[in-house]
């Protein structure tokens, strides 16, 4: 039988280790100082046993909830591992950087010119004023304007939009576009929202459909429909869709949409569009890394303004057309132009120069020969 000294409650001496119960004869309580030459009862002697027992149980179950709990843990951290990589600046080349105040301004400029468009104008401001980044009041103006009118029509209020319609009417015409007639249909129906008493403010305002009628003809002809059943309640006629929240959402985007349009500027900021696409192209070329890498090809990739594979970034990421010269299976760019030849057949110039033989040129599609000189450079 093991020999161990269990210390009672109220002794000086710290307890033993939870370890050592495991070497304890729980059929016989273990001699203690403190109980020496005194005989213990059955009963005390049974409790004793079953309170060894049960912290034995105890011991041994949290140990087996720590294990559990341990290795659910390192689970965490081998996921972490494996779907995270803390080193990406890999993919970039290092002479991205080598212009480094030319670069931080040009993304300052990126973060102030999305701050703006999102409407926090007041942030915009503080970051101007912190990283002493000077920017024109004429690159302002247009957001602030939009901002403005964005947030009159979030609160439902058509003044400013109509009154910046209106103005820009002729611009707008030329872009197809049909913000104008959407406000004046919104106001109309916030009239008819009204009940029967806002029909005759109703049939008055829509003299201003006349201008849209032959584009427009059938919704207008439903807008005005709608004012038979303005005294039974258009919430239970079969105009009721007119009343939907839904056209204020819509109205905004229209505007959103066609005022950066007619602004010059872009729906979505650059950075954002920059962003979303670098997380669609990162994983791609984490893995072109860890490729090169293994094997040992590293002056494969080695320009700053080129990728070394074509990476999809979808139809939303479309904003011009790209040729790639079937020769060289390379995108073309200013300094390597996509050339024309005489028989019609297109391919880059630095293609060009590798097929010149003897002053004459060959063209890899066709037998024609002809004069390099002859080549008209294409601009897309």
């Amino acid at each position: 039988m093991a020999d161990c000294s269990l210390d009672l409650p109220g002794s000086s001496n710290p307890p033993s280790h939870l370890g050592l119960l495991r070497s304890w004869d729980h059929r016989r309580v273990p001699p203690c100082p403190a109980l020496q030459g005194t005989p213990l009862s059955a009963t005390l002697s049974l409790v004793m046993s079953q309170c060894c027992r049960k912290i034995k149980d105890t011991v041994q179950k949290l140990a087996s909830d720590h294990k559990d709990i341990h290795s659910s843990v390192s689970r965490v951290g081998k996921a972490i591992d494996r779907n995270f990589d803390s080193e990406i600046c890999g993919v970039v080349s290092d002479a991205v950087w080598d212009a480094r105040e030319q670069q931080q301004q040009i993304l300052q400029m990126a973060i102030v010119e999305h701050l703006y468009q999102q409407g926090m104008l007041s942030v915009a401001e503080e970051l101007c004023q912190e990283s002493t980044l000077n920017v024109d009041l004429d690159f302002k103006q247009p957001f602030l304007e939009l901002n403005r009118i964005l947030e009159a029509l979030h609160e439902q209020d058509l003044g400013p939009a109509l009154e910046w319609a209106v103005s820009h009417r002729q611009r707008l015409l030329e872009l197809n576009s049909s913000l104008e007639f959407k406000l004046h249909r919104l106001h109309f129906i916030r009239l008819l929202a009204g009940g029967p008493a806002k029909q005759l403010e109703a049939l008055s305002y829509a003299r201003h459909f006349q201008p849209f009628a032959r584009l427009h003809q059938r919704e207008i002809q439903v807008m005005m429909g709608s004012l038979v059943y303005l005294r039974l309640g258009l919430e239970k006629s079969p105009y009721c869709h007119l009343l939907d929240s839904s056209h204020w959402a819509e109205i905004c985007e229209t505007f959103t949409r066609d005022a950066c349009s007619l602004l010059g500027l872009s729906v979505e900021s650059p950075l954002s569009v920059s962003f979303a696409s670098g997380c669609v192209a990162l994983p791609v070329l984490m893995n072109i890394k860890a490729v090169i890498e293994q094997r040992q090809c590293t002056g494969v990739w080695n320009h700053k303004d080129e990728l070394p594979i074509e990476i999809e970034l979808g139809m939303k990421c479309w904003y011009h057309s790209v040729f790639a010269c079937p020769i060289l299976r390379q995108q073309t760019s200013d300094s390597n132009p996509p050339i024309k030849l005489i028989c019609g057949h297109v391919i880059s110039r630095d293609a060009l120069n590798k097929l010149i033989n003897g002053g004459k040129l060959k063209c890899p599609y066709c037998p024609m020969e002809q004069n390099p000189a002859d080549g008209k450079r294409i601009i897309f």
